[in-house]
């Protein structure tokens, strides 16, 4: 049997844990720079507020139904998310960390057990512990779990957020109840090509013939009809290292000066960099991109974008903040106005097997620096220490104009109690 243990509204309910006058109100959360919704309490969705709803067309109808409105915390998310992940964990030594706010986990060896109540008092625990609620979803396969997981969500009253697929009636009532689209890794294209052949639902979709599945769905479609049909094989994955690594970011205002923008290059180097070392890579190759306002038609419009091979391997902040700031030079064009720009690093090799070159290699000296100031920033806050290029007084100078304080990772926002 898998578990799939999915956090309700997880921006939200983070939101309303350190702040509970939001409870049963509507809250939206925004995205970087308070541009769109990218998480909605029940109360919002009951309002109409889609996903992704453009925030400034929005401002007049929040006002009115009085939503409250607030930037994203990522620090905080983060936070609460490895506390609800650490409760979890203690449940099964076999989890797959999905997502910040989904875990799957495998419940090996549990034939004997109660599983709605132990899955009941997994809830409980997290929700006493953390504040946060969540919804269970059993099954024999991953696929079915999302599935379960869903009825979970939808009818709180019925399930108490935990529901079992445990016999073949409630998997085939569960499937011909989920529509096509909202079949996990199905996809938007797949879901119109199977539309068109009739196949409405999941369990339509389990009835179709696998070799017609394996020839337009390739075989990670049969894998998963098989998982749908109750035959596992989706295994728990391992943690993926990422393949390739992006820090860009959209501007507060315009920029014209290549300095204003060598800093913020800088930046983003520095903050790949860093992700690089957490996975014990480093990379070969990065690629610079900066670009206008595209939505300015009165403005010139240029958006250039480079790709350079580096001479050796490097997860040292210092050189790949000085190749980026290279690239960075090649496409730079006065008299245009920059709103965006971002450095991504690709082409990985592990940080222990890199091999020695004849003339360049990168600075061995490096290596214990980049590793005292990760640690000093781990233990003192992000970016307290810098390369002098950055600018010191600010971090990201991204638009956060409803940002609720960072109740635990920041000493001085932390909730004083008096009694």
């Amino acid at each position: 049997m898998f578990a799939l243990i999915d956090c309700n509204n997880f921006y939200v309910s983070c939101e309303r844990v350190f702040n509970p006058k939001l409870k049963a109100k509507p809250v939206v959360v925004l995205s970087n720079n308070d541009g769109c919704v990218i998480a909605r309490s029940n109360e919002a969705k009951a309002l109409g507020i889609p996903m992704g709803a453009p925030a400034f067309k929005y401002e007049n109808f929040f006002e009115q139904n009085k939503v409250y409105v607030f930037s994203a915390n990522f620090p905080l998310y983060g936070d609460m998310s490895k506390r609800v992940m650490t409760i979890v964990s203690d449940h099964s030594p076999e989890i797959e960390i999905y997502s910040i706010d989904e875990a799957f986990l495998k419940l090996s060896g549990f034939e004997r057990f109660d599983i709605n109540a132990y899955a009941c008092s997994m809830r409980d625990k997290v929700l006493k512990w953390t504040g946060i609620p969540v919804s269970i979803g059993i099954a024999q396969t991953k696929a079915l779990t999302k599935i379960a997981n869903s009825i979970a969500k939808k009818f709180p009253d019925k399930t108490q957020n935990v529901y079992i697929i445990d016999s073949e009636e409630k998997k085939i009532k569960a499937l011909k109840w989920t529509k096509i689209e909202d079949v996990w890794r199905i996809g938007r294209q797949n879901a119109k090509k199977l539309n068109s052949i009739g196949v409405n639902n999941a369990y339509d979709f389990t009835l179709l013939d696998s070799n017609w599945v394996r020839k337009n769905m390739t075989v990670v479609g049969l894998r998963l009809q098989n998982d749908l049909q109750g035959l596992p094989t989706l295994d728990l994955e391992a943690l993926q290292i990422k393949k390739n690594i992006a820090t860009t970011r959209t501007f507060e205002k315009n920029y014209t000066e290549i300095s204003e923008l060598k800093e913020r290059i800088t930046t983003f180097a520095v903050s790949c960099a860093e992700k690089l070392r957490s996975q014990k890579s480093c990379c070969n190759s990065l690629t610079v991109f900066i670009t206008t306002n595209k939505h300015r038609d009165d403005l010139k419009q240029y958006s250039p974008c480079i790709t350079i091979k580096l001479p050796f391997p490097t997860n040292s902040s210092i050189e790949i903040a000085k190749f980026a700031n290279l690239a960075l030079e090649r496409i730079f064009k006065k008299d245009y106005r920059y709103k965006k720009a971002g450095v991504i690093v690709h082409d990985f090799s592990g940080e222990d097997a890199l091999q020695i070159k004849l003339f360049k290699n990168r600075d061995e000296r490096h290596l214990p620096l980049m590793q005292a100031i990760d640690k000093l920033n781990l233990t003192y806050g992000q970016q307290k220490i810098k390369l002098g290029a950055q600018d010191t007084k600010r971090t990201w100078k991204m638009k956060q104009e409803k940002l609720s304080p960072k109740y635990t990772t920041n000493l001085s926002d932390i909730i004083t109690v008096h009694c």
